[in-house]
């Protein structure tokens, strides 16, 4: 989750420069037009594309998971807490030892 936090605002801040730099040969009314799909194109989209990826390689591990139903489990960015660990489907950070119901 934080790899496409953080590409995210790298694209952010590629696309500000490159608007900035590219106002000039736009007209003012066109250039808001521009920015606005921009930054629908280059953020927005990637974004919700590569978040959907995300749940979709992890659904096992959020839905079927020992760790799934344990107190320490963040399903927002599948890691124990406890342990500060990311289980998957072949790996549980405490071996079902620390377990705890929700």
């Amino acid at each position: 989750m934080g790899r496409i936090v953080y590409w995210g605002l790298i694209r952010i801040t590629i696309m500000i420069l490159l608007l900035w730099i590219s106002y000039e040969y736009f007209y003012n009314r066109y250039w808001w037009i521009i920015a606005i799909l921009a930054f629908y194109i280059f953020v927005i989209h990637p974004l919700i594309s590569q978040y959907k990826i995300f749940k979709e390689e992890n659904r096992e591990v959020i839905v079927d998971s020992l760790c799934s139903t344990c107190k320490h489990f963040d399903e927002t960015a599948i890691l124990c807490l406890k342990y500060d660990k990311h289980p998957t489907n072949n790996f549980t950070p405490c071996e079902g030892i620390d377990w705890e119901v929700k």
